[in-house]
């Protein structure tokens, strides 16, 4: 299915978080490319610059979030004034989202703002260094709609501080890693999140790794190292599951 041929006209909005422009630029064209929207029906609303807009549900199709340099868990007192802001916006919206089962889809800062609603303990227990990792579906998770189409095991690029440590029962557990349980989960019928990117490519990833250098991802000498982490293995899979997004919600 083309972009022209997708139902409706209502379109997507991608909630994004990065202040660097070149990174924050790259992330919404791999969301274009992967979801297939024409940038009309992917509205971007850059959070770290501007405070949420109205978003009227049932005038869209569904709900976008990319990855970010915010840390659910960190102290409120080191949260920027800003990231607190954003915080409390997204707050409000998600539960808005879950109460209504509307279609949702959170990658990687997904997590924490989907799992701080749910109550579930976010830390860095399970976090995981910039590289790529084998993700395996659940049995719940090779029946899911959004990963059809996707084999029981795929590689995944990741780099996160802090993941859900216990996911709550509320949820549903869809797919996990050797050193990250809660890679992907849903709640309801139609509210997603996952812990590894869906929307990066190699490009993509390098592209964070440089911006991202003094972060604490990675130690200050080991950029040479994360570089060739991430490409140790091809990864072509998760990018289905965007498109797969689209097509079931589109409207």
């Amino acid at each position: 299915m083309n972009a022209t041929d997708l139902p409706g006209d209502r379109p997507f909005v991608l909630l994004a978080t990065r202040a660097e422009d070149g990174p924050a630029d790259e992330e919404y064209a791999l969301f274009l490319r992967y979801t297939g929207l024409p940038p009309h029906r992917l509205r971007r609303v850059r959070l770290e610059r501007e405070t949420m807009p109205a978003i009227d549900l049932d005038e869209m199709s569904g709900v976008l979030v990319g990855g970010s340099p915010f840390n659910a868990s960190d102290p409120f007192e080191r949260k920027s004034v800003v990231q607190r802001r954003v915080e409390a916006e997204m707050a409000q919206l998600v539960a808005e989202v879950v109460a209504r089962d509307a279609p949702f889809l959170g990658a990687c800062y997904g997590v924490g703002t989907l799992g701080t609603h749910l109550g579930a303990p976010i830390d860095g227990t399970y976090a995981e260094p910039i590289s790529v990792v084998e993700v395996t579906l659940t049995p719940e998770g090779r029946t899911d709609p959004l990963s059809a189409g996707l084999p029981d095991a795929f590689t995944a690029f990741v780099g996160h501080k802090e993941a859900i440590s216990v996911l709550p029962p509320s949820a549903v557990l869809l797919a996990s890693s050797a050193a990250c349980p809660v890679q992907m989960f849903r709640v309801g019928r139609n509210v997603y999140a996952t812990q590894f990117h869906p929307e990066l490519d190699v490009d993509g990833i390098v592209t964070r790794i440089h911006a991202y250098a003094g972060y604490g991802y990675f130690a200050s000498g080991d950029l040479d190292l994360t570089l060739s982490a991430v490409r140790r293995a091809p990864v072509t899979a998760p990018s289905r599951m965007l498109r797969t997004f689209v097509e079931r919600y589109a409207r």
